[in-house]
């Protein structure tokens, strides 16, 4: 069960509000491609639960989602265990072997383990087992401002953390094993990120959110501005060949667009217009075999149902071709995973 470690400024319900998001309805375009959806959570806060039979009333809205990774998110932790964290990792594995046929299959594990860890070989076993065959990666977050409280998703990272020396030997000992290193951060940590890509060449970073630019807090007003730099930022560690970008998670109240504020979510047209030209960047910095679309909910779901969503998506890939769509919705997460 959630117990508030995960988000402790969230709005416990913000992300299951049917009824608004329902009053945007649209046909579902290109309903055949297969979707690989490579970034989603559960949880319960309270009274508001976001968990399997909710995932799947999202997945089978339209779109043809065959599987799906879960995302640690400190949800189902077991403070019975040495190390907690693996109570989530052993939920969800058990969560999985109950879905039916037909049913978008959670086919892959992000755990949560602190990378700086000197058992950390006993940790990721333990995560292993308790995976059932699904672990496929870790992630220790890096998000780190030094005004948490300005956001409602507070960040639980060390300014430090990507250089700490213990860290970074985590980390390499993550693509030593086989598993991705999965991070998300801010805007304004980029430079840090780019120089851990760099120490740790021989494991695959996944860069969650777009590097997660601000729009809120001190950064209200500073859109173009950050822009500009996040492109020369986004340039420089798409030339690390061990890095992938997932594409995604833009619509959570940080970034500043406040979808989750207004009368009616948006269409796939109006996210297609207020965030078109960051897909595009990445897609052309990073190249289809590097990029994943994902949904990131419930997160995103504050701002915008799982079918307009997608369909936004479809609409931004729409001028690659069939192969690079396939990549992008399927194929590099398949890839990346070892799916």
């Amino acid at each position: 069960m959630n117990d508030g470690r995960r988000y402790p400024n969230w709005k416990p319900g913000i992300e299951l509000r049917d009824e608004w998001l329902a009053s945007v309805r649209e046909e579902i375009l290109d309903p055949d491609r297969e979707i690989v959806d490579p970034h989603h959570h559960l949880w319960r806060h309270g009274d508001a639960i976001y968990d399997l039979d909710r995932l799947h009333q999202d997945t089978d809205a339209g779109h043809k989602v065959v599987q799906t990774i879960y995302v640690e998110c400190r949800s189902y932790y077991d403070d019975a265990l040495p190390y907690p964290p693996v109570g989530e990792t052993a939920h969800v594995a058990a969560l999985a072997e109950t879905i039916p046929e037909g049913k978008a299959q959670i086919a892959g594990i992000i755990a949560h383990a602190d990378l700086r860890r000197p058992d950390l070989t006993d940790v990721l076993d333990a995560h292993v087992a308790a995976g059932q065959g699904r672990l496929v990666g870790i992630r220790h977050a890096g998000a780190y401002d030094r005004e948490p409280h300005r956001l409602m998703i507070s960040p639980r990272g060390d300014a430090r953390l990507y250089a700490d020396p213990d860290f970074r030997r985590g980390v390499a000992l993550l693509g030593e094993r086989g598993l991705t290193y999965d991070t998300w951060h801010y805007h304004h940590q980029a430079e840090t990120f780019l120089a851990l890509a760099k120490a740790v060449p021989n494991t695959t970073l996944v860069l969650d959110h777009f590097g997660t630019p601000l729009g809120v807090g001190r950064f209200a007003g500073q859109r173009d501005a950050i822009h500009d730099v996040w492109k020369k930022d986004m340039a420089a560690l798409a030339r690390c060949p061990n890095v992938t970008a997932k594409l995604g998670g833009l619509s959570m109240p940080d970034n500043g667009w406040a979808g989750h504020e207004c009368d009616r979510p948006p269409s796939s047209d109006e996210l297609v217009s207020a965030q078109g030209a960051w897909f595009q960047h990445m897609i052309a910095c990073f190249g289809p075999e590097r990029c994943m679309f994902e949904s990131n909910f419930p997160v995103d779901r504050v701002s915008i149902s799982y079918a307009v969503l997608w369909n936004a998506f479809k609409k931004m890939a729409a001028v690659y071709d069939r192969d690079a769509q396939a990549r992008m919705f399927a194929g590099t997460a398949r890839s990346v995973y070892g799916l």
